[in-house]
């Protein structure tokens, strides 16, 4: 019955960020809202809303373990399950110097994860003001390069302004009740097995929040555009350093979790490495990535529920 509630709470989490996005990009077409904002809505929040209505539940109900191992975990994810997948399907050949600037900033992200969790230092107000508002600047700017795929926003609706607020309410009140079966299912799990919070977290929590993000990338690979899919999963890893982790933030104060710190963030600057390698010196992502990536996936689930 746990699974059961479990996947329902996913269900209404990916479907609440969906129409939210969708409620939000009319909203912001019908009163004129720049295409910077709407860009901005589409790619990070939009694609990251299951994991921050998660994570803000996680560490509103005092369970912020379950919150950054699910951050962690996802950006794991992202990088090797979810370009491992893609890359099997089409392989990603236009490598850009974007798209590198963003993996090295996904390892300087990594390197203050670290670094945060050796010198104890916790996620709290100053933490969120300063990861939030870095956020919007790296947003900003990559919006304003055209960096970030833009094609999705016309395919989200335009409706009527009434109907937008009502999809924009729907969609809040989806994530709210989703988050609540979600993160609850997922903490009786970890109680009924005898498992840490932060071990569910990086794992089941990390992949269910994460499969929207797969789905995505395998149909945009049967569709060979893949051009994107690098740089979204890079700009989604940002998104859920400094967006998921900075806004929970507000939300209470956490620290990082030992079990995190002592592998799962070293493994998590490993694969960012390894994805930058093949950018630089391969310059192509490709099956021999896609092989590599499930691989190292599957045998890191394996290893952290040994």
């Amino acid at each position: 019955m746990t699974i059961i509630l479990l996947i329902l709470g996913l269900i209404f989490l990916v479907g609440g960020a969906e129409i939210v996005v969708r409620g939000s990009v009319s909203l912001g077409k019908k009163i004129n809202v720049s295409l910077f904002a709407i860009g901005i809505v589409i790619v990070a929040a939009g694609t990251s809303l299951p994991e921050l209505a998660s994570a803000i539940k996680a560490v509103i109900t005092n369970h912020s373990d379950l919150a950054v191992g699910a951050v962690v975990g996802s950006n794991i994810a992202n990088l090797i399950l979810i370009m491992a997948a893609t890359s099997f399907f089409a392989p990603i050949d236009k490598i850009n110097q974007n798209q590198i600037n963003q993996a090295w900033m996904n390892i300087g992200l990594g390197l203050i994860l670290i670094l945060m969790h050796i010198l104890f230092l916790p996620f709290n107000y100053l933490y969120g003001i300063i990861a939030v508002s870095l956020l919007f600047l790296i947003m900003f700017l990559q919006v304003k390069k055209g960096a970030i795929n833009m094609s999705g926003v016309d395919e989200k609706g335009d409706y009527s302004i009434i109907v937008s607020i009502i999809f924009i309410t729907l969609g809040i009140f989806l994530l709210i009740y989703g988050s609540d079966l979600f993160v609850n299912s997922a903490i009786n799990i970890a109680n009924v097995f005898n498992i840490p919070e932060a071990i569910i977290g990086i794992s089941l929590v990390a992949f269910g929040t994460s499969l929207p993000e797969l789905a995505v990338g395998i149909l945009a690979a049967i569709k060979r555009k893949v051009d994107f899919a690098l740089g979204n999963v890079l700009g989604s890893n940002i998104y859920n350093v400094l967006g998921v982790l900075g806004i929970s933030s507000f939300f209470g104060n956490f620290n990082m979790p030992n079990i995190l710190g002592y592998q799962d963030l070293i493994f998590m600057l490993f694969v960012t490495f390894l994805i930058l390698g093949f950018m630089f010196f391969i310059k192509r992502i490709g099956r021999l990535y896609g092989s590599i990536g499930l691989l190292m996936y599957f045998s890191y689930i394996v290893y952290i529920y040994n």
